[in-house]
Order: C-alpha cells, then sequence, then structure tokens
C-alpha cells in the first residue's frame, strides 16, 4: 500500500505552524488526512484550505447552510468523517 509522507501535528513550525490554527479540526484535535498530506508544502496547503473555504462560503444562489449539507451527503456517501 503506498504511504504518503507527513510531518507530524506537533512538529509543525515557521510557516506550516502558521496554518495549523486554520487547518486543524476543532473537534478531533488534528489535521485531517486529506489536508495533512500537504504538510510537506506549506503553499499548497494554504491553496487547498482557500479553495474549501470559498467552495463552502455562501453565494447568491445557494446558501452556505446548502452547501453544507451537499457535503454531509458526499461525505457520508464515501464514509468519510469529514
Amino acid at each position: 500500500m503506498a504511504r504518503i509522507e507527513v510531518i507530524a501535528d506537533n512538529d509543525w513550525d515557521g510557516p506550516l505552524g502558521e496554518l495549523h490554527p486554520q487547518v486543524v479540526d476543532p473537534t478531533y484535535g488534528r489535521v485531517d488526512h486529506i489536508l495533512a498530506i500537504h504538510s510537506l508544502n506549506p503553499r499548497s496547503m494554504a491553496a487547498h484550505q482557500g479553495l474549501y473555504e470559498s467552495a463552502m462560503a455562501g453565494t447568491a444562489t445557494l446558501r452556505k447552510a446548502e452547501r453544507e449539507f451537499v457535503a454531509l451527503v458526499v461525505s457520508l456517501t464515501n464514509d468519510c468523517h469529514y
């Protein structure tokens, strides 16, 4: 099985450490795997987080609550906890 190297949450410093408060899951106190794979490239992580935040922001045609509902259904369908 393939494994992607990541930097452990407690070893984040510099630009990566600055991103930690923005990407840590407040419920579980850890960074989700989908974001942790970017730990070797903080610019990539910041871009991923920016895209996520943009996608989840409400718009004139689809409210934030509706976007969250779509994300929930997709996560449940994919057996994903986040």
